[in-house]
């Protein structure tokens, strides 16, 4: 007995009876008891049949649930056919409510079937299976002495007695009696055997299972004379039966994943001993490997982001499996990088449904292969396609990335640059690039301008926009084209650099006056080019003597971005200064303006300029736009300096202190040249030409002799014209008049005869307020007579006096001969020695030039104190 309160759900107790080997039928008798208070079942009792030690099985009887509080008596058939032994096996098992009790009493074999009285002999006994028809024959003397529960076949006189024939049909177990015709005779009605348990599998393959009989226990009577194994699909109508001769069976060329249900049929002797099938077991094959990979993968539509692909049909014959399962895979590339540098590749599988032979591949990139393989798979294996690559169509493209748009902007131009977009999405046959200005600080211009469009081949990812204005935004959009259109739109806004104000001087203009220290000029307004002009300045740049004018053309220079004052001029050496600034709005119009009027423009002096300095004039005007700055200048005077005033105001300064030793000095230099001339007259009176020893004989001239004197003379020219240069260098090394005295000086060597020309020559520009003095010893003026026969007496004393200036004269008269170097006395006073000779017969002769030129007017002639 077992109390299921004291014990866990699914705790379980054997009552195992001592192993038994009986060869035929017999009967287990038992008593069991299963009763819960609430109605709840207790437990599971159960009967099992161990086979020659062997597990369990499966329960030959059980019982559960409550069943009141009584005891209940089992009769429990068992049979055994062939030398074996076997055990009785009880199981109580604890139910989940562990509620109740579950016993067994009075447990007993009997040697004899179950509800069977004593055996005994009887003449005339008939042993048929059930289901099969029964005879019986009966001899007696009478027909009245014959009785029968049944009814009789027949009845015939044979040999002198009545033969009675009782014919019972398909008699079963329940007909099972005596029966009395003369005597008793008894009907023995034996059940055809039928397994207990269903066949045990052992393996299962995909056309094959191997399966266990599992007939140790049956029901019904012995002996097993044969068994068969018999087998449908369940879903099929038909059945097959193999007949078998070993506990253990392979039912072959079964189909692939089928369910089966599989029954033992055992047989005893006599006709209809066969019994029915015993419990089936109901089991399924595996898969087997799909037989191949689908075929016929083909697209019904390609479009530009989708693919509808279709294949053959599936089946049985091909899957080989109920349980399957279809993939697709595909791959395509995809660009990465700006301009379709890089390439990723994006790889994905899709599980379909089954039975399904179309699919379609929804967002996929245009105007890309695609590669699409389908795989078949069951449990048992996996068959792949061979893949097939497909082209989707074009479509618009991408738009291009705004970070590729790179430009450079300059005043009127702009280039700009950009990348293929990152989507081409087909083959790019043109860029579109529209722009139009949309913003301005020109007041000029006209915003917003009108739209324009310039169409670029595929390879040309570039432009030159030419013609813009300056200082002004444009809104520039770049777009990619292929067969199905335009894509997207990138736009930028690029603003052109401003250019500097223009001015408007078709050429240097003359000055409206001028005077020692002021310059009066006239200004024009200047025109912004992509921003107003936001200052102007006039500019005045010392020009230095010894320095050549370069700025001589009209038009931009390198101006003067550094804004200097007059008083920063001497401080950072810079040759210019800002003498005024003047704002836009001072000048809407053309306006004199004078340069030196001593007053102040916006904190720059307009200091007057000084006389003695020349000055160059420009026009500068700047324009702001952003931190940015243009600059246009342009030079719109010259003012030369005055030397004339320099002189003649330092003379003005000193005159009262000077007057007075002037005039004296100008009086005896008049009697000492009076006196000159006297004694000059009275010594060429007593004396002979010829009585001096150092003088040569006359010669006469010859044709040598007056190429000789033309010679002469032009030398006598140029060493005069260099001691011009050289006496106006010493007077003023740095005006710029030198390049004018020389022009002169070379003039008057053409030209000797003509002073008053040099003199003008001299005198500088006629437009000049001021005229600069000449040196006292140019050689276009006269100086006094000098006897010949005392001339080289006169030129010796000459040498060492500071005189009126001949020492000069006779150094650079003779230039080049070597008399005046000192370097080597002894080797130049031979030399000089050699000169004099020469010289005197060039003095000899009357005809010299020399003399001749000398002997013009040697009157002196003061014109003023200065030339003294």
């Amino acid at each position: 007995m077992v109390n299921c309160s004291q014990h866990a759900a699914g705790q379980h107790g054997h009552l195992m009876l001592r192993p038994l080997s009986e060869n035929d039928t017999h009967c287990v008798q038992f008593s069991y008891f299963l009763y819960s208070r609430d109605g709840h079942s207790p437990g599971t009792l159960q009967v099992y049949i161990r086979v020659n030690g062997g597990p369990l099985g499966n329960a030959v009887w059980n019982v559960s649930g409550s069943h009141g509080r009584k005891w209940h008596q089992v009769e429990l058939a068992i049979s055994t056919f062939w030398p074996s032994e076997y055990q009785v096996v009880f199981e109580a098992t604890v139910s989940a409510e562990r509620r109740g009790f579950i016993a067994l009493d009075d447990i007993v074999l009997l040697t004899y079937p179950c509800n069977k009285v004593p055996r005994f002999s009887r003449l005339g006994d008939v042993e048929v299976n059930s289901g099969q028809n029964a005879s019986f024959q009966c001899v007696a003397s009478a027909l009245n002495v014959c009785f029968w529960r049944l009814f009789a076949a027949s009845v015939s006189w044979r040999q002198g007695r009545w033969v009675a024939s009782f014919q019972v049909e398909a008699v079963q177990r329940g007909e099972q009696d005596l029966y009395r015709l003369s005597n008793f005779a008894e009907l023995i009605v034996r059940v055809p055997p039928t397994p207990i348990a269903p066949p045990q599998l052992l393996r299962a393959g995909p056309t094959y299972l191997i399966i266990q009989l599992n007939t140790n226990s049956i029901v019904g009577d012995g002996p097993v004379i044969r068994r068969e194994i018999q087998y449908r699909a369940s879903q099929s109508p038909w059945t097959e039966t193999h007949g078998v001769s070993s506990l253990t069976y392979k039912v072959w060329h079964l189909e692939p994943d089928t369910e089966y249900r599989l029954s033992v049929l055992l047989t005893r002797p006599g006709e209809g001993g066969t019994g029915p099938p015993g419990p089936p077991l109901v089991s399924r094959t595996k898969c087997a490997e799909p037989m191949r990979a689908i075929r016929g993968l083909t697209a019904a539509e390609i479009q530009s982001r989708q693919l509808a692909l279709q294949w053959e049909p599936l089946g049985y014959n091909l899957t080989r499996c109920h349980t399957y399962s279809l993939s697709l895979c595909y791959r395509y590339s995809m660009a990465t990088g700006s301009g379709g540098g890089s390439n990723a590749t994006v790889r994905e599988c899709l599980s379909l449904e089954r039975n399904t032979s179309r699919f379609t591949l929804r967002d996929l990139p245009p105007f890309r292969p695609v590669h699409v393989r389908l795989a078949l798979a069951n449990p048992e294996g996996k068959k792949e396609g061979r893949e097939v690559t497909f082209q989707t169509e074009e479509d618009i493209p991408g738009g291009i990335a705004a970070e590729s748009l790179t430009f450079t902007p300059l005043d009127d131009m702009i280039f700009l640059k950009w990348e293929e977009p990152v989507e081409p999405n087909g083959l790019i046959t043109q860029y579109e690039i529209s722009y139009q200005s949309i913003e301005s600080f020109d007041p000029s211009i006209n915003v917003p301008g009108p739209r324009r469009t310039v169409s670029k081949l595929r390879n040309e990812t570039y432009h030159m926009f030419s013609g813009l204005h300056p200082g002004t935004t444009y809104l520039v959009s770049v777009r990619a084209r292929t067969a199905k259109g335009f894509g997207q739109t990138a736009l930028t806004e690029i603003t052109t650099n401003i250019s500097a104000p223009a001015f408007d001087y078709a050429d240097i203009p003359s000055p409206l006056s001028e005077s020692e220290s002021t310059i009066t000029v006239l200004l024009r307004p200047a025109l912004g080019r992509g921003a107003p002009v936001s200052s102007y300045h006039v500019v005045v740049v010392e020009e230095d003597g010894s320095r050549q004018v370069r700025r001589r053309d009209l038009g931009p220079l390198d101006c003067f971005p550094q804004p200097t004052s007059h008083g920063e001029v001497q401080a950072k050496g810079v040759p210019h200064y800002y003498t005024a600034e003047l704002s836009p709005s001072s000048l809407p119009e053309a306006t004199p303006f004078t340069v030196g009027d001593n007053h102040t423009y916006n904190g720059y002096w307009n200091t007057p300029l000084d006389p003695t300095k020349n000055y160059l004039i420009y026009f500068q005007a700047a324009s702001n736009f952003r931190g940015e700055t243009r600059i246009n200048c342009i030079r719109i005077a010259r003012k030369a300096a005055c030397k004339d005033h320099k002189r003649a105001l330092e003379v003005s300064q000193h005159a009262e202190d000077m007057g007075l030793i002037l005039g004296a000095c100008a009086g005896g230099l008049v009697v000492l040249i009076l006196l000159l001339g006297a004694i000059v007259i009275v010594v060429k009176k007593g004396r002979d030409f010829y009585s001096y020893p150092y003088y040569p004989k006359k010669v006469n001239m010859n044709k040598s002799a007056m190429v000789y004197r033309q010679e002469k003379n032009r030398k006598l020219g140029s060493l005069d014209c260099s001691m011009t240069e050289q006496s106006t260098l010493q007077q003023d090394e740095h005006t710029a008049h030198s390049f004018m005295n020389t022009h002169a000086c070379n003039t008057r060597n053409e030209q000797r005869s003509s002073v008053n020309e040099s003199s003008s020559l001299l005198g500088g520009s006629p437009r000049r307020l001021c005229r600069r003095k000449s040196s006292p010893y140019h050689t276009g003026q006269l100086h006094p007579a000098v006897r010949v026969a005392d001339l080289l007496q006169h030129i010796n004393q000459m040498r060492t006096s500071e005189g009126y200036g001949f020492k000069q004269e006779y150094e650079s008269f003779f230039d080049g001969w070597d008399v005046t170097k000192k370097k080597d006395k002894t080797k130049n006073r031979q030399d000089n020695d050699r000169h004099r000779v020469k010289m005197h017969s060039l003095l000899a002769d009357p005809n010299s030039d020399y003399v001749n030129a000398n002997y013009i007017d040697r009157t002196p002639r003061v014109k003023s104190v200065a030339d003294i």
